[in-house]
């Protein structure tokens, strides 16, 4: 596992967070901090509300009750401001990029929304950011369906970081990538948040990005966070879902 060396003040702060839609709740009370400069894996079994809680956060989803604090603004069920999103990007478990556009165009979409500029710089920092995530000049005018998966989640990914965010929420981001295309997006991942200064959030599955690159896993169960910490935590941690996870044939083989 990975250590940032870092600390200080929570960047992210969720407090009583219940979201339910409309029958039993999924999750309940639960509270959880993101750490500035940290890479934290937010992990639990199937319809567990990971990916809730991550739409929760952004403001995709209405929670019913809870507060959450980001860059010192608290907002709830109204969602957060413009200003906080802006300092944050989002890569989607699937990419969800627009078909009908280009690649360059798709990274292009949040500057065009958020910023006043001459369609030229934007042109400009669009490829700034594809290459950075390793994409070539040659991709720039490509669409999504001439891409490979790894490509798509670069494209998307490169979107995330048009606006220069301070955090970049991740869902399942080597979710159908083989395993070579997956340990070259987990070092991606690594370097950008070494090199950017970023805070990274990422619903996953993976156990071998759990080993690579993370710094603290949050396991989700029960409607809430079950234990926080890094993977000798979890290993130590009495639950059963926790215990066969982290304990498994397959964690071991990926911990070895």
């Amino acid at each position: 596992m990975a250590t940032n060396g870092r600390g200080g003040d929570p960047i992210i702060r969720v407090r009583g967070l219940t979201v339910d839609f409309g029958g039993p709740a999924v999750l309940e009370n639960l509270d959880i901090d993101i750490e500035r400069g940290e890479i934290l894996a937010i992990v639990g079994a199937s319809g567990t509300g990971k990916s809730v809680l991550m739409r929760a956060i952004l403001g995709l989803v209405q929670p019913r009750a809870g507060t959450i604090e980001a860059f010192g603004e608290t907002f709830g069920r109204d969602g957060p401001s413009l200003e906080v999103e802006r300092r944050w990007g989002v890569l989607f478990q699937f990419g969800a990029l627009f078909s009908s556009l280009t690649v360059a165009q798709n990274v292009a979409v949040p500057m065009h929304e958020f910023l006043n500029l001459p369609d030229a710089l934007v042109n400009g920092l669009a490829g700034i950011k594809i290459e950075l995530v390793g994409l070539k000049e040659w991709d720039f005018e490509k669409y999504p369906a001439q891409l490979s998966g790894g490509m798509i989640k670069r494209a998307a990914l490169a979107r995330a970081l048009a606006l220069d965010p301070e955090v970049v929420f991740l869902d399942e981001p080597t979710a159908g990538l083989d395993p070579i295309a997956a340990s070259e997006f987990d070092a991606l991942i690594a370097d950008l948040r070494n090199t950017l200064g970023l805070t990274v959030v990422m619903v996953t599955h993976d156990l071998d990005t759990l080993h690579a690159i993370v710094d603290r896993v949050a396991v989700i169960g029960e409607r809430r966070i079950l234990v926080e910490g890094d993977l000798d935590t979890m290993r130590r941690f009495d639950h059963p879902w926790v215990k066969s996870y982290f304990g498994g044939e397959r964690a071991r083989a990926a911990f070895r």
